[in-house]
């Protein structure tokens, strides 16, 4: 199915039915695609030729659910937040990524991504990382098969995420530093794909946003779907109907909010709030912002919305939240924010961190500083007392609690 097809409705007139997941030729609408060197394109055609058909076979399902469920511990709770929701006169309830094994969402990607691999014969597997959440789940998977492992890693996100720099080299694998550019998540992408490039035979690169060359997007978002699959039938317990007035979830490539969004995407009662780092503040020069800020151009293998100068070079990103840390969005991300059907908000390091600890006090669970965005935004939407706000709390703090401790006095009110 296209993006846009035309459809009749009952009484046999047309309309233009809007679907939002990626079309045969990897775009959603005017985003995406697969622009990428000649070197790689054995690589991502064979990815491309077989990834569906394989992640179909009842074999890759039955192993994928098993590990999902006895080893990420899924399905994770949806949580009634009871004091947030008495601030805010309304229900909000917290999907618990936080809670699965490696302490993130990403781990659900890694999981279908090592089994992808395996199948396709790859016997080396590379990752980028940020905030070093994709990189310890993708060292987890990798040390769970037996798989050598290679994560390359800003040199700046490596200082201030070392916790997980330790864990990474303690599950086995190797961390190679970006010291290009930022020496943040770009950085470090850019790496990845050079050693792609050089290794095309035997090496499966597990990217872990939904960004880069189709059909990795689409790849991502669907092992991340598992979360508003899980949300829907978690709210029909809870509430009598699978569907929220709002899904609320953080965006820097934008997996998590891909999984959140995922089986909501074409229900159009659900508000989809999807929130950006504005980092120092949006229009400071030291910002995240994709949406207000980018416009269109390619990077890492798609076109989709990217902060860049006049004459096209790419700007750098900036925010307190390493995994945040971006100058583009997945390219699902940009036709949701160019077709309106997302919106989009930016929350400032200050009102992440305060979020933080709003979060922390109110109910007991220290959220990683990306989550926490996600919760800032509360101060900034139109809920309702009779609304059901979910919010996918898509990592756990721990990673960050030197941040937290020597910030502290900077932004706590």
């Amino acid at each position: 199915m296209s993006i846009h097809e035309e459809k009749k409705d009952i009484l046999g007139q047309s309309y233009i039915y809007m679907n939002y997941q990626v079309d045969k030729k990897g775009f959603y609408g005017n985003f995406g695609g697969a622009y990428i060197p000649e070197m790689l394109v054995p690589n991502v055609e064979e990815l491309r030729n077989r990834y569906l058909s394989i992640i179909q076979e009842e074999s890759f399902q039955t192993e994928m659910d098993q590990l999902l469920r006895d080893y990420v511990g899924r399905p994770t709770p949806l949580y009634l937040a009871k004091r947030l929701s008495e601030k805010y006169n309304t229900t909000i309830y917290l999907k618990r990524e936080d809670l699965c094994h490696t302490g993130a969402h990403k781990v659900n990607n890694t999981i279908g991504q090592i089994l992808l691999a395996r199948r396709l014969g790859k016997t080396r597997i590379i990752a980028e990382t940020g905030a070093g959440q994709h990189g310890v789940a993708t060292a987890t998977v990798c040390a769970l098969m037996g798989m050598e492992c290679i994560v390359y890693m800003g040199a700046v996100d490596m200082e201030r995420q070392k916790p997980n720099v330790e864990r990474m080299k303690m599950l086995g694998a190797t961390v190679r530093p970006a010291n290009s550019g930022s020496k943040t998540l770009k950085d470090a992408t850019n790496e990845a794909i050079r050693d792609w490039i050089n290794n095309p035979v035997d090496t499966h690169y597990i990217i872990g946003s939904v960004v880069g060359p189709h059909p990795y997007p689409d790849l991502v978002a669907r092992f991340q779907s598992i979360i508003s699959e899980e949300m829907r039938e978690q709210l029909i317990d809870k509430t009598g109907s699978p569907n929220p007035n709002y899904v609320i979830a953080c965006v820097g490539g934008g997996s998590n909010a891909a999984g959140a969004f995922y089986h909501y995407l074409n229900e159009k009662s659900v508000n989809l709030i999807a929130v950006e780092a504005a980092g120092q503040g949006v229009y400071s020069g030291h910002s995240a912002a994709t949406t207000f800020l980018g416009k269109p151009g390619v990077i890492h293998g798609s076109k989709t919305l990217l902060m860049q100068t006049e004459d096209g070079q790419i700007t750098e990103p900036y925010s307190i939240s390493a995994g945040l840390d971006y100058p583009g969005i997945g390219p699902m991300h940009a036709n949701l924010f160019e077709t309106g059907r997302a919106k989009f908000y930016s929350v400032t390091d200050g009102e992440a961190f305060n979020a933080a600890m709003l979060l922390s006090r109110m109910e007991g669970i220290i959220p990683a500083l990306e989550s926490a965005h996600a919760i800032a935004v509360l101060e900034n939407i139109p809920v309702k007392k009779d609304d059901v706000v979910v919010i996918n709390l898509s990592g756990r703090g721990d990673k960050d609690l030197m941040t937290y401790i020597t910030r502290k006095d900077e932004f706590t009110k």
